[in-house]
């Protein structure tokens, strides 16, 4: 019973100090709200308007530190629901009075500004009148009438030895459960109002959609040139100077046997080298060695190629679809062609992880770090590819501690 008691007072006192450390948000968003109406005159007759983005700068900062607070209460971040600013200072005016962040975050500053304050000097004034109302009996004579308390009036000792009693029951249940009670409805409104809302995340996503569409469409143009370029410069040469071989052999065949039987001989290392070729472009396109061993055998047979020790975790994720493991694979493939070429590493790590939506891929090495997204085409390519299949790419590379490469790839149960 003991454990109990000390336990809801500990749970008092968070919610008070939560209520208390919300007046730096409530303080401020009174003082907006009573210069908002100035504001909103000054905006309706369009001589603020040009200036609305920084006027309610303040207020998104505000409500961002609010958004912190109470995602750390509630237990999960609270995400910001602004869209990036683009236009003039004129057209984002108008972007902003037309978006519901930007009247969900006026309503949140009303409600806090005025229930905040009230919330904290409530459950910061409920704990003095606890410790008032129990002493009571000890001095109630001695006090002048009326002053002794809020709400009952003590003029008999039986009275003194009983009202004071409830007061501290009703204090202390206020205190106990109303306090808490508070603290998690100031959470619960700055989330409901600062989170962004269904049409939004709505937006955000179509926005993402285009993206990796754009993604997807560019990284597919990229490997149709590539798969051009190898034909065009390597097979197809092949096949012609094959040809050509062919012609200069049917000429001389009468006249020069030997010679056309050596041209014959050229043209068919010539086909040999062009079929070669072609099974290059084709593995480019999606290796057969996936079809033939699965994803952790094509893993194993790149490592195995590394001039340096690579650690495998490779479980057997099961088959997933044939994009996601070709996506899967020349990730692999490339991040070890990076760590070879430019890390200086002496060892590296490939894992596999499958879950009921994902399959995550993970490549870090003990090199010197500093790997740049944007300084060349390799971490690039592996981006695009991923985005293509709206999956996710992390890199971490300190200087001087190595690379970690994380992707992400959706692939459904």
């Amino acid at each position: 019973m003991r454990k109990k008691a000390m336990d809801a007072l500990r749970r008092s006192g968070a919610a008070t100090a939560y209520l208390v450390v919300g007046l730096r948000t409530a303080l401020p968003a009174l003082a907006g709200l009573i210069a908002l109406p100035v504001v909103a005159l000054f905006s309706v007759v369009l001589i603020a308007l040009p200036w609305l983005p920084d006027l309610l700068r303040p207020l998104r900062a505000l409500a961002g530190v609010e958004r912190r607070r109470a995602g750390a209460a509630v237990g999960r971040e609270i995400p910001e629901p602004y869209e990036p600013p683009r236009g003039t200072a004129l057209e984002q005016s108008v972007r902003l009075l037309r978006s519901s962040s930007t009247w969900r975050d006026l309503a949140w500053m009303a409600l806090h500004g005025t229930t905040g304050l009230l919330a904290a000097f409530l459950a910061v004034g409920l704990w003095p009148a606890v410790l008032f109302s129990l002493t009571q009996p000890l001095w109630w004579w001695a006090a002048p009438e009326g002053s002794q308390s809020a709400y009952i009036v003590l003029d008999t000792w039986p009275k003194a030895l009983t009202m004071p009693f409830v007061q501290t029951a009703v204090n202390a249940a206020v205190l106990i459960w109303g306090v808490p009670l508070l603290a998690r409805g100031q959470a619960l409104l700055a989330d409901l109002l600062l989170r962004p809302t269904r049409r939004t995340r709505l937006t955000e996503r179509i926005e993402e959609l285009a993206e990796t569409r754009a993604e997807a469409l560019e990284a597919h143009g990229a490997e149709l040139r590539r798969i051009e370029r190898d034909l065009h410069d390597g097979t197809q040469a092949q096949l012609v100077a094959v040809a050509l071989r062919l012609g200069l052999a049917d000429r001389r065949f009468d006249a020069d046997p030997a010679a056309a039987r050596a041209l014959f001989l050229e043209a068919r290392d010539g086909v040999e080298e062009a079929m070669t070729q072609l099974r290059t472009v084709i593995r480019g396109i999606y290796p057969p060695i996936l079809s033939d061993r699965g994803l952790p055998g094509a893993i194993r047979a790149l490592a195995a190629g590394q001039h340096i020790h690579v650690h495998l975790e490779l479980p057997d994720p099961g088959r997933a679809p044939a994009a996601v493991e070709a996506a899967a694979y020349f990730v692999v493939a490339e991040a070890l062609t990076n760590i070879a070429k430019h890390s200086g590493a002496s060892s590296a790590e490939v894992s596999l992880r499958r879950t009921a939506t994902a399959l995550r891929v993970l490549v870090r090495d003990d090199g010197k770090g500093g790997a740049d997204p944007a300084g060349g085409s390799g971490l690039a390519g592996i981006r695009r590819r991923v985005a293509a299949l709206d999956g996710t790419t992390r890199l971490d590379s300190p200087a001087g501690r190595g690379t970690t490469l994380e992707v992400e790839l959706p692939c459904g149960s």
